[in-house]
């Protein structure tokens, strides 16, 4: 962008913020306007599009600290002073010279003088002269990025799945979803944003996964419930667990299991790029609801077997205050 241009516009003005406003400031200020203004929900509304350009200039000078620091010094200057339409004790020939403009930054004796007598910039530049972006446009920038969200399966997130997102337009975008997704992530599809000078942004897609009734994901581990019986959990067992590929594993319950005792099945849990996780087995003992003579005779004959044993014993001691 031009100096001129930055002379000419009050991006401040535009962004409706402060001239000390912070970084926070400015991009929520920018984020807020570009969702009123952008050209998807004002097609064919000139304004909104003219109000959109400019607000997007705006942010992108504001939002770069060399380049507003640069638009402030421009601005500082004098605000509409111009390098033409000079007037009375002007310049010769009508012009406004550089003295003139300088001479309050320089202590009245106009801009420093460099080499052939040439007004000299470089210390207001960092030393960089007029190469340091003074007079010169701002390099291109690719487009604005949009968002959009999706929903997919728990087997989705797991193995990796492929979805179709229409545009207004009829168009549909394919987007992948790699294996392993979590919920809340967002998957980015290169150059499907808005166009710019520099190419397109990119499109990025929040994925919201729905919950499974029987596996838990705990960042790559995938936790499960499985119920055993009493005996399986007193005397010890071999049982078998669904896993996330379909397979059953064959596992064996440690004799004397509690209920909510967790046992792991390495390598078993969710596969990405970079990881693999486990399977945790939580062991749930069931006790039967409805016993029948039999049953209930040998439940008795075990509790005399066991009489001896109490399970609250120290629970007394532990509760003292």
């Amino acid at each position: 962008m031009a100096s001129q241009d930055w002379i000419d516009k009050d991006f401040y003005a535009i962004l409706g913020v402060s001239k000390d406003a912070s970084e926070a400031d400015i991009k929520k200020a920018y984020r807020k306007l570009a969702r009123k203004y952008h050209p998807d929900t004002n097609q064919g509304d000139a304004e909104a599009e003219r109000k959109f350009k400019d607000i997007s200039e705006a942010n992108s000078v504001l939002s770069d600290k060399e380049e507003r620091e640069q638009y402030d010094a421009i601005r500082a200057m004098g605000g509409g002073a111009r390098f033409s339409a000079g007037g009375p004790g002007g310049a010769p020939g009508g012009q406004a010279g550089f003295d003139d403009m300088f001479s309050n930054l320089f202590g009245g004796g106009g801009a420093p003088r460099g080499r052939g007598g040439q007004p000299d910039f470089s210390d207001l530049f960092g030393g960089g002269g007029f190469g340091g972006g003074f007079g010169q446009s701002a390099p291109p920038r690719k487009g604005a990025d949009r968002t959009a969200s999706t929903t997919i399966s728990f087997a989705g997130s797991i193995k990796g799945t492929t979805i179709g997102l229409r545009e207004q337009s009829g168009e549909v975008i394919d987007v992948r979803v790699p294996a392993g997704i979590k919920d809340g992530q967002s998957v980015r599809v290169r150059g499907r944003g808005q166009s710019g000078p520099a190419g397109n942004g990119d499109l990025l897609v929040k994925v919201k996964v729905t919950e499974h009734p029987y596996f838990k994901r705990e960042e790559n581990n995938i936790r499960v419930h499985v119920p055993i019986t009493f005996d399986e959990a007193a005397l010890g067992a071999k049982i078998h667990v669904p896993t996330l590929d379909g397979e059953e594993v064959a596992m064996k319950v440690p004799a004397g299991s509690n209920s909510g005792r967790t046992l792991r099945l390495k390598g078993r849990g969710v596969k990405t790029s970079k990881a693999t996780g486990d399977m945790l087995i939580v062991l749930d003992v069931v006790i039967p609801q409805n016993l029948n003579d039999k049953a209930k005779a040998a439940i008795e004959e075990f509790a005399a077997a066991t009489e001896g044993e109490d399970p609250r014993q120290a629970l007394a001691a532990k509760a003292k205050l």
